[in-house]
């Protein structure tokens, strides 16, 4: 049962924030910055995205309790969040809707505030990533092991978004363009069936109550 759940939230949250998929988009943010600050804006960015992706895996329930949302009904709705993300992640459409997000916010913000918006919301924290910590949150139903596994998992993931960041450069020269592409459309494929697994697991506890 852990295990199964420690897997399906790893990839869930990997696939969701897309680790590799955000480093070119890192390096057009942070164009013109020295090093020194490329990594300052790593680091907030990976520590708000952390804050509040934990806060919607651990209040995200009750938010939803507090506007008469159920539990199954959110499952649904995430299940097809999620696969609407990884129809646009396979046919290309997803890193074209992130540039113009960063290249909007760019022109509008102040490049210290970069690391919060867009950076941190909503390319990494973005919809697809808070809805999936409610959804495993939901699932992990109370364990407090799951929970404590829920949330080191998605420091894990977090920390390998501030890797990526570090090495934006080298990671970028060495997929390629077609690189990117593949992994991208893999990991949408992925994706696609995790978020029809969460629909079929709403349907059954909508009928189940």
């Amino acid at each position: 049962m852990y295990a199964e759940f420690a897997t399906a939230a790893l990839v869930t949250m990997l696939v969701t924030l897309d680790p590799p998929g955000l480093a070119p988009i890192f390096l057009s943010l942070t164009r013109g910055m020295s090093a020194g600050e490329q990594r300052q804006v790593a680091i907030r960015a990976s520590i708000i995205a952390f804050c509040i992706m934990g806060f919607f895996g651990v209040a995200g329930d009750v938010v939803l309790k507090a506007l008469g949302v159920s539990l199954p009904a959110f499952r649904i709705a995430g299940g097809l969040l999620l696969f609407w993300i990884a129809f646009e992640m396979v046919f290309e459409r997803r890193t074209e809707r992130k540039q113009q997000t960063a290249e909007t916010a760019i022109t509008q913000d102040h490049i210290r505030n970069v690391a919060a918006f867009p950076l941190a919301i909503p390319l990494m924290a973005g919809p697809g990533a808070l809805t999936a910590m409610i959804l495993l949150a939901g699932r992990a139903q109370g364990d407090p092991v799951l929970l404590v596994t829920l949330a080191v998992i998605c420091g894990l993931v977090i920390l390998c978004c501030l890797a990526v960041f570090l090495a934006a450069s080298s990671i970028a020269k060495l997929l390629g363009v077609t690189g990117n592409v593949v992994l991208t459309r893999l990991l949408g494929v992925i994706l696609a069936a995790l978020a029809v697994q969460f629909v079929i697991d709403g349907v059954k506890a909508t009928l189940a109550g």
